[in-house]
């Protein structure tokens, strides 16, 4: 199965010796009848030239982020949207360091940084360079903020030295990008449903009970599966996020504003409940404002429970049924507790007690408990990465 078939690449091309490889990456796009654009840094152009790269790929190369003609189309914008993926081949130290930083200061950069496509770095540089402490934290910075690594590759360097930073070969790459198209194919064949955020459960048009999501996991999970392939429906409670483009957003307020949607939008093959749902909503919710001056109990009831709800329902429940858990203590007791009782496939469960992961951090660390067999943790990491590694193992699981 060729699964390159009309396909759309931007191939970005740095200036290393290696960068003569890409040529045959080219050759090797076009034979499967992909369609490649490609973009020569300032360095590049000094070991592989515009018309050598034109006449394999049959497109115009861009060279320059200030060319007026190309500028007018706003180049930078347009050929990120117009790809399937990027691939950056190959990577230099220096273009890692840029990314790294944000720095956009040539059409090359500022396509990537303005990019809403999954991004492949194939790393070439010699082996001290590859292996010093800058470098890996710059790799590390762009593997949390989503980017792909492949290789490099251990072997002798046109420096003359041995050693890890030789770029994967052409053949390699390819092989790696089909499998990550044939996955996506695979997957566009499944529905998934993220619940992500907190509710608001009002007291009186003004007042609310409610907790410290901010919803980030839930979106990082959702954006994952949908650059995996996976239809995907996210909904969730009030969040100060952006939209997630290509993916079904359903907007809600209350528990039972969430659980209506949900139960609307089943089945799904894979369903992942990371909102922070409230237990209990207001037994009698004022019309009107209540005034400071009166005093008040507030009877309270439970909400209904979403994840139990829909795992214990065979009509309704996906292949995977996924809860999450936010423990201050007795993380493991009260996680396999949750497992069992609620009859999930999995709890992903973590320690809010810890203010530098969960609620409102950029990072999480969490401990997954399966039904099946022993529970695993994963370290803290950006949350974005760890979405990665959940959906992986979701990817794993119901192939």
């Amino acid at each position: 199965m060729n699964n390159f078939e009309n396909k759309k690449v931007l191939l970005i091309i740095c200036g290393g010796i290696a960068a003569y490889k890409s040529l045959e990456l080219i050759r090797l796009f076009k034979k499967k009848n992909a369609f490649v654009k490609t973009i020569l840094t300032k360095n590049a152009n000094k070991f592989v030239t515009p018309l050598s790269v034109t006449s394999l790929s049959q497109e115009k190369v861009y060279t320059d982020l200030f060319d007026h003609k190309n500028e007018s189309e706003m180049d930078h914008i347009s050929l990120s949207r117009w790809a399937d993926f990027i691939l950056i081949a190959p990577a230099t130290a220096n273009t890692i360091s840029k990314l790294s930083y944000g720095t956009s200061d040539d059409l090359a950069s500022t396509v990537i940084l303005a990019s809403n496509k999954n991004i492949f770095l194939a790393p070439a540089m010699n082996v001290r360079m590859w292996e010093h402490p800058a470098n890996k934290k710059n790799l590390q910075k762009l593997k949390d903020f989503g980017y792909q690594i492949i290789g490099p590759e251990i072997g002798d360097m046109a420096c003359g030295e041995y050693g890890e930073g030789k770029m994967t070969d052409p053949e390699d790459i390819i092989n790696h990008l089909s499998n990550y198209l044939n996955n996506i194919n695979k997957n566009k064949k499944l529905k998934a449903l993220v619940t992500a955020g907190p509710t608001h459960e009002y007291i009186d048009p003004v007042r609310y009970i409610s907790n410290k999501s901010s919803g980030k996991q839930g979106y990082e999970l959702a954006k994952s599966l949908k650059n995996n392939g996976f239809e995907t429906t996210l909904i969730t409670g009030p969040t100060n996020l952006e939209p997630i483009l290509d993916i079904n957003l359903i907007k809600v307020n209350s528990a039972k504003e969430m659980f209506d949607a949900t139960l609307k939008n089943l089945p799904t093959d894979v369903a992942i409940f990371s909102a922070a749902v409230s237990d209990w909503k207001i037994q009698n919710v004022e019309k009107n404002k209540i005034k400071k001056d009166k005093n008040i109990n507030l009877k309270l009831e439970k909400n209904i429970d979403i994840l139990d709800y829909v795992s214990k329902h065979n009509s309704l429940r996906p292949k995977i049924v996924i809860g999450f858990a936010a423990e201050t203590n007795n993380l493991t007791e009260n996680s396999k507790k949750k497992l069992s009782q609620k009859n999930c496939d999995w709890i992903v469960a973590n320690d809010v007690s810890d203010s530098s992961i969960g609620f409102g951090s950029d990072f999480n660390e969490v401990t997954i408990f399966y039904k099946n067999k022993e529970h695993e943790k994963i370290s803290k990491m950006k949350k974005s990465l760890l979405a990665e590694k959940i959906v992986e193992r979701v990817i794993s699981q119901i192939n």
